[in-house]
């Protein structure tokens, strides 16, 4: 069983990579693993698309449907004893993955389980200084997390249908936010401002029943990326510096595999946890559609994967499943804009001494598991 730790493109270019791995240490599963996490009866999909909200878009000036079309990829933050959950919609202004306009919508839970939404957008494009990276995409796929003093940092993918970049906004209440722009713009002159970039998992730890971010060998943290995961760090939560090798390339601290889950992409999850046994990340591995890849599992299909890395170097690999621990079973999982098949995780939180798991499922359902410690 876990024990946590209570002390203190569209795609990114793997020409770009310089490999980083060493051989994994043997260290048993179910001593790093979290989980198993099961789908509650009768709950799912706990967010679907609503034709009836409206807001004022603020580019167009037109009354809109915001979340008519999909409503998927979760964030989810703990807050107040209940469970606030950021999740992307699309509205109808176009057809195709990527064709639409993006915004976040918030959801409440006392249980964690069954939903309270608000009628209009948390987080959308508008006439300020992000709008030439997030017009006219929108802002896409959060992850969410927050310091010990209690301020919110969200990680979204700005998408102005050219450059995917990886942007970071702050909040003192979830509804209000300021937005920092593109998180690698100032990093070794502004080199990796306009790369594409997706997809953070910033470290976090378990602190008197809260999750919240912490340090790393004295800087914050996160993996990020898609087709394989770099690390970055920061001080302030705001610019962060990704790893990069002698000749100022990006380095990976994990890649993707033949003839595995993970085939095709590696792109990181929700927020990281700091544990007793190292650095756990929960992420999506995409299965490649052709030749090397897993055939226990439709082509293109995305499933979960769990990976520990060492705290004192967090660019080395302990130990990764050969395995997801969560795949696509239930039809609205393989159904929807992604019918090959997508459990894409992004949010987790604990609560009630619960674990939650909030994914989107196939680009257009918000769907959660529920990992009971007490049971394992």
């Amino acid at each position: 069983m876990i024990r946590l730790s209570f002390a203190r493109v569209r795609f990114v270019p793997t020409a770009l990579a310089t490999l980083w791995l060493a051989t994994a240490l043997p260290v048993a599963a179910q001593d790093w693993t979290l989980g198993p996490f099961v789908r509650p009866a009768g709950i799912n999909p706990v967010i679907l698309p609503d034709p009836t909200s409206t807001f004022i878009d603020p580019m167009s000036g037109q009354r809109l449907a915001w979340e008519a079309s999909d409503t998927f990829n979760p964030a989810a933050i703990r807050r107040k004893n209940k469970v606030y959950v950021l999740y992307r919609a699309e509205d109808r202004s176009g057809q195709g993955i990527g064709k639409r306009t993006s915004r976040l919508g918030m959801a409440v839970s006392k249980d964690g389980l069954r939903m309270k939404r608000r009628k209009t957008p948390v987080f959308y494009p508008a006439d300020d200084s992000q709008k030439e990276f997030e017009w006219p995409g929108g802002c896409e796929d959060p992850r969410i997390a927050v310091t010990p003093e209690g301020l919110y940092v969200m990680f979204y993918t700005q998408w102005n249908r050219d450059v995917p970049r990886l942007a970071v906004a702050t909040s003192k209440n979830l509804t209000t936010w300021t937005k920092h722009g593109p998180a690698f713009r100032q990093a070794y002159g502004g080199k990796f401002k306009n790369l594409a970039s997706k997809s953070a998992s910033i470290v976090t730890k378990l602190e008197k029943g809260r999750l919240v971010i912490t340090r790393v060998n004295g800087q914050y943290l996160m993996y990020w990326g898609e087709r394989f995961m770099n690390i970055a760090t920061s001080t302030d939560l705001v610019n962060w510096t990704p790893s990069v090798n002698a000749k100022g390339e990006l380095t990976a601290a994990l890649l993707t595999r033949p003839n595995h889950f993970d085939s095709d992409l590696t792109e990181c999850g929700p927020p990281a946890l700091l544990t007793d046994k190292g650095i756990l990340v929960l992420y999506n591995g995409k299965n490649k559609p052709g030749a090397g890849r897993d055939t226990a599992y439709t082509a293109n299909t995305y499933a979960a994967g769990q990976v520990l890395f060492d705290a004192k170097e967090p660019g080395r690999v302990i130990a990764r499943l050969d395995k997801p621990f969560f795949v696509p079973t239930e039809p609205f999982e393989k159904s929807g804009q992604y019918p090959a098949g997508t459990v894409f995780v992004e949010g987790l939180v604990y609560h009630k001494n619960k674990w939650f798991l909030y994914y989107g499922c196939a680009d257009s359902r918000v769907a959660v598991a529920v990992y009971d410690p007490a049971t394992r």
